[in-house]
């Protein structure tokens, strides 16, 4: 058979996403860390109206609209924003723009697996090191890598944990390379990296709609930076990347913190609860600070769990790879939903 493929996707693994069942499969589903609630109802009053002239024609190649409200949220000019086809396309672009074969790609571990992926696509060097035991940041390996790009996700998954705004300051301190702090997770925690993009040109903030806001499957991200990096990536990005729809809908939903902020605290509470009752059930829970719990049962049966649950119409998350292989990673769901996963827990563990 022909090779038709570079020899670096040649070798590489595939990013292997949550399972993701076919639509009106009657299944709780708690593995791909989607908010349980529904988009806002601006946002989806936005889609009901959509004019077919928005599909006729190509969409802002910026996305305008979008950058402008997500501008006034966020209190940075509109040209400190850069828009994506979910936070994943910024991801590749900062590689893309950034990364080559002989440049250096460095991030802690364990995280979010795509990093990985997406170096390999550019065949550019991975260093990965490890986190301490405590999941404090090992700033001084970092530095001493010199990569080109930096990746650190903050809050980070699958361990929940936030990284302190002084560590990533002393980071970005002594970087030479870019700086690429992933807050996909951010609405659900208490601090965030956001000043840091106006203290040091190698910063980029990247965050996305599809936690805090309810749309996983609109697939928008935006990154904010200094201008003078965002021009390398502006000139990367794909020319018309952000669809028309994309656009208008979440420029609604990103309008809409009241009802962003009300779900959250929906889910935060949830969150504690379900901590709670898990700890009664024997299992060790790192703190979270995401809409998401790791666990690690009290008989280190998870990948036992996970199949069972599966079984059950229950998907959490199972990633067998080292320092994972004995925990679960439970997104938060509805208080109903969290208490059917509770039911089949206790049952599991003969614990009822």
């Amino acid at each position: 058979m022909p090779n038709y493929f570079r020899s670096n996707v040649d070798a590489m693994a595939s990013y292997v996403p949550g399972e993701q069942p076919p639509r009106g499969t009657q299944i709780v589903k708690l593995n791909s860390n989607e908010n349980p609630y529904p988009p806002s109802p601006a946002a989806l009053a936005v889609l009901r109206k959509i004019d077919g002239e928005w599909l006729r024609r190509y969409p802002e190649p910026l996305g305008g609209e979008f950058r402008e409200a997500a501008s006034k949220v966020l209190g940075v000019p509109n040209d400190w924003i850069i828009v994506g086809n979910g936070s994943d396309e910024l991801l590749s672009v900062v590689i893309r723009t950034c990364a080559e074969p002989g440049r250096k790609v460095v991030y802690p571990m364990p995280t979010y697996v795509l990093y990985r992926t997406l170096t390999e696509m550019q065949a550019a060097d991975i260093t990965e090191i490890a986190y301490r035991e405590d999941y404090s940041l090992p700033i001084e390996e970092l530095v001493a890598v010199n990569g080109s790009v930096t990746f650190i996700a903050s809050p980070n998954s699958p361990s929940g944990h936030v990284v302190p705004i002084d560590d990533l300051r002393k980071l970005a301190s002594q970087l030479s390379g870019v700086l690429a702090i992933d807050e996909a997770y951010v609405d659900f925690t208490e601090e965030n990296a956001l000043a840091l993009v106006k203290e040091y040109e190698n910063v980029i903030v990247i965050r996305t709609l599809s936690k805090g806001y309810s749309l996983a499957g609109l697939r928008l991200g935006f990154g904010i930076a200094n201008p003078k990096l965002l021009d390398g990536l502006f000139k990367v990005k794909d020319s018309y990347n952000i669809d028309a729809i994309a656009c208008a809908v979440g420029t609604a939903a990103i309008t809409d913190q009241d009802y962003k902020n009300a779900c959250v605290a929906k889910i935060k509470a949830s969150r504690t609860k379900l901590a709670t009752d898990l700890k009664k059930l024997g299992f060790h829970i790192w703190d979270s600070q995401t809409n998401f719990l790791l666990t690690q049962p009290p008989q280190g049966n998870a990948e036992y769990l996970y199949q069972k649950l599966k079984e059950q119409g229950i998907l959490i998350r199972y990633f067998k790879q080292p320092g994972l292989e004995n925990k679960l990673r439970i997104t938060i769901g509805t208080d109903e939903q969290n208490q059917t996963l509770m039911e089949a827990l206790i049952y599991l563990l003969g614990s009822g």
